[in-house]
């Protein structure tokens, strides 16, 4: 049987206390401390897409932050809140690269086209398609970006 995300960053906790790895520590210490609230806020035990929905929003902050420090010319920050984007990366389903997500938006349109959508609706039936499809492999902010681009060059 396969290691749960839950116990599999438990078991990653251990190993970076062992090995002092203290940025690697300190950024999972924080993610089992998000795992937590949510779990004690919810009243149930997570799975593993909940745990990944977690991890997607730390990584989501993480590059937002990562953008505010450079554009303040604060270095030092940004490149700590690379470090820890990479470590929880590493938690994360493999990154779609950009050929596949331009192939499924263009599938997704296609079908959407197909069942006779048209005008706005195309674009909350195409984001909605692809956010299914590309769940935790892509950012969603990018990928909207490229729909939009994609609808209005068709």
């Amino acid at each position: 049987m396969s290691q749960t995300l839950k116990t599999r960053i438990n078991d990653d906790i251990k190993t970076a206390m062992r090995a002092r790895e203290q940025v690697r520590l300190g950024t999972l210490r924080f993610l089992q401390a998000a795992i937590k609230s949510r779990e004690i806020d919810s009243q149930s035990e997570l799975n593993d897409s909940d745990v990944q929905s977690i991890i997607e929003k730390q990584v989501k902050q993480r590059r937002e932050s990562i953008v505010a420090f450079e554009q303040a010319g604060r270095t030092e920050l940004a490149e700590k809140e690379q470090a820890e984007l990479l470590v929880l990366q590493e938690y994360l389903p493999a990154q779609a690269d950009e050929q596949e997500i331009l192939a499924t938006i263009k599938a997704v349109i296609d079908e959407a086209t197909a069942k006779g959508i048209q005008g706005p609706a195309l674009m909350g039936a195409v984001m909605t398609g692809v956010r299914t499809k590309l769940a935790g492999r892509a950012d969603m902010a990018a990928v909207a970006a490229q729909v939009k681009q994609t609808l209005n060059a068709a």
